[in-house]
């Protein structure tokens, strides 16, 4: 391995040279009574790391032969992935606290699993691409029946490990194919092989697999099933973890593989990814409806905001992929606070997932309550906050790019999912009196659940330059 190649890959290094220390430390000392500690070391790392990448991460450059692409795509993703995954990481530590599951491998799964989605992001080879999810799945696998005590942890656990088997099974039959017919395995060399002439069928038929291996990744639909039962059964913070950096990696890849790979034939994949995009927009849309717990109805709203992002995608253009970075910036942001609310759902001692808990709620802590409030409109997509521009970004790029009648599926979509945003703000304030929570809230939890709803509002001016930065990384993966 050259220097040039160590200094690439300097975060990915770093990040696991740090786990591992930290495992061998762990073992070896006293375990469970340094995971405390250990999560405030993990997601300083983290936050340095992603420091490092933003003031010192320039130009382009490849490793080991092209499988490992550094360019600002990917550096944008790994940023909102190491950030989300340090912040999450720390509104855990009350709750594992409370729930008894204050256990040293915890914080090291999730930084594995990082490593993982960071491989994913810079993914410039269908190996590479392979190695990434597996790496980031094994670990996640583990963390959804983190709580062996629960049936329902260890049925979520077991059921994403069997479903996501399936899906690298697909992923893995469709790489092959694409292999088998296009000779090669790394993504710019299979577009110089499209590039040549018709395409194959076998080919397009191994790109339809590897699309639905990576939906299942994304939570898109039909490749959804395993979304609402994870979250509900995984413990929270796991489930906040879940809808988060997991999804911006997988979507990361999933827009690098079909631009710099199959870039060439975009009208073939445009067809599967519209499709994928409106199907989750709807059903996620309606399933929320009926929806009693809150942690499955933020799986059925995750599925739909990936159909939103999937939008930007089925653009194909550039205007798509920025649209679809601003939308992935703003999603993450909106349920990190959102799940700091979840978190604080407790009545003595005891967490609370049951939506009707919630009547009456701003007469208990109208503070709380009014973030939620804005944070729920966001989600909802309404003006003036900021989930609206994210909505309007990637429903403008469709209508740009000749795909008017996707736009207009997702602005219907987006009016029938307001409804169950909108009866939790009913609850709040408008509800029967009914049995108080009184869960507390950490400061660092507080400070999480007011910074992002004041980012939904007070990022209406410009963003926070995010357009800005967001076209610069979607230029870097159309050179």
């Amino acid at each position: 391995m050259s220097s040039n190649a160590l200094t690439i890959i300097f975060s990915e290094i770093a990040l696991i040279v740090y786990v591992l220390g930290a495992l061998m430390y762990a073992v070896y000392t006293k375990k469970d009574e340094l995971t405390s500690k250990l999560i405030w070391l993990t997601s300083a790392v983290m936050f340095a790391l992603g420091g490092l990448i933003v003031f010192f991460g320039s130009g382009e450059s490849e490793a080991f032969n092209g499988a490992f692409i550094d360019d600002e795509f990917a550096r944008y993703g790994k940023v909102i992935i190491l950030w989300s995954s340090a912040i999450i990481l720390i509104l855990s530590r009350d709750y594992l606290t409370k729930n008894l599951l204050l256990k040293f491998e915890y914080p090291i799964l999730v930084a594995i699993s990082v490593v993982g989605m960071m491989m994913m992001v810079s993914a410039g080879d269908l190996l590479s691409l392979y190695m990434g999810i597996e790496l980031q799945a094994l670990s996640l696998y583990v963390i959804a029946a983190f709580n062996r005590d629960s049936v329902r942890s260890t049925e979520a656990g077991l059921k994403y490990f069997v479903l996501g088997a399936l899906s690298s099974g697909l992923l893995l039959y469709g790489a092959s194919l694409i292999y088998g017919f296009s000779g090669t395995t790394k993504f710019s060399d299979i577009g110089l092989a499209l590039g040549q002439g018709s395409t194959p069928l076998g080919l397009l038929v191994g790109l339809v697999f590897l699309i639905s291996g990576l939906a299942f990744k994304v939570s898109a639909a039909p490749f959804h099933m395993w979304t609402p039962d994870v979250y509900e059964g995984a413990p929270t913070p796991v489930t906040a973890f879940f809808a988060t950096a997991p999804k911006v990696a997988a979507m990361i890849l999933f827009t690098r593989i079909v631009f710099d790979a199959f870039g060439e034939i975009i009208t073939d994949w445009q067809q599967i990814v519209s499709f994928l995009a409106a199907a989750s927009m709807f059903l996620g849309s309606i399933a929320a409806i009926g929806q009693k717990d809150i942690k499955r109805l933020m799986a059925y709203s995750s599925i739909a905001h990936m159909g939103f992002a999937l939008v930007g995608l089925a653009s194909g253009s550039l205007a798509g992929i920025q649209s679809l970075l601003i939308y992935i910036a703003i999603y993450v942001v909106m349920n990190i606070g959102t799940f700091a609310f979840i978190l604080s759902m407790e009545r003595e001692g005891k967490s609370i997932n049951n939506i009707s808990a919630l009547n009456m709620y701003s007469k208990i802590e109208p503070l709380r309550a009014l973030a939620l409030m804005i944070l729920m409109f966001s989600l909802a997509g309404i003006p003036p906050m900021l989930g609206f521009f994210g909505k309007f970004y990637v429903l403008k790029a469709a209508v740009d790019a000749g795909m008017a009648w996707l736009a207009i599926m997702g602005v219907i979509a987006s009016v029938i999912g307001a409804f169950y945003y909108l009866r939790i703000i009913y609850l709040m304030y408008f509800g029967e009196e009914t049995e108080k929570l009184d869960g507390s809230m950490s400061t660092f939890g507080w400070m999480t659940l007011m910074v992002s709803a004041i980012v939904m509002v007070v990022g209406v001016v410009n963003l926070f330059g995010i357009e800005r930065i967001a076209l610069s990384a979607a230029s870097t993966l159309l050179n």
